[in-house]
């Protein structure tokens, strides 16, 4: 008799996170001195390390600020990206509906925060966020703005300029908070 029991061979897909890619904007490429010399090489690298970051099975949450170029444009870079994609509706991204974000390629749309495994609250900017509470924040929006730490033990932000212009793993996240939420223990613990 065969085992019903058997586990699926078919992996869980990784979750991945990232915010503000402004593919093809110039303002943004310039105001926030990404290191590229033109915004086609600044899509195309983005794309690139996307692509070769991120499986067709997994999961990618952008927290906004997409691409403001107009639906053709950003159909054809949704279809370039791998992975299911969802977008959580920014300033940048509000010209559109969900359901045309949609047809776009987003499997989902939001223009509210979500929570993520009960612990991960995403949103595009920045949240209240302290020690005590039982959650966290992950958020764009400040790209480089240094008022803003990229990582604390309850927050992180994810605008590509914080993550290297690649989409990065929520298990990556996680472990970068609780070795920032160890090293502020410490600290604590010498006061």
């Amino acid at each position: 008799m065969a085992d019903t029991h058997e586990k699926s061979s078919k992996k869980e897909p990784r979750i991945f996170i990232i915010a503000d890619t402004h593919f093809g904007d110039e303002n943004i490429r310039l105001y926030e001195e990404r290191p590229f010399p033109d915004t086609e090489t600044m899509d195309q690298e983005i794309i690139r390390r996307w692509n070769e970051t991120v499986d067709e099975d997994d999961l990618v949450y952008h927290l906004g600020d997409f691409c403001a170029q107009g639906e053709e444009r950003c159909r054809e870079l949704a279809r370039k990206l791998n992975g299911h994609k969802r977008l959580l509706l920014a300033n940048h991204d509000f010209y559109l509906s969900t359901q045309k974000w949609r047809e776009i390629g987003f499997e989902e749309c939001y223009d509210l925060p979500v929570v993520l495994k009960e612990f991960f609250i995403l949103s595009h900017e920045p949240l209240y966020m302290c020690r005590s509470m039982p959650y966290a924040n992950l958020f764009g929006h400040v790209h480089n703005v240094p008022s803003y730490r990229s990582v604390s033990c309850r927050s992180a932000c994810v605008s590509v300029e914080r993550i290297d212009y690649t989409p990065i793993l929520l298990e990556t996240l996680r472990d970068l908070m609780r070795e920032e939420e160890r090293r502020e223990d410490q600290e604590i613990e010498k006061h």
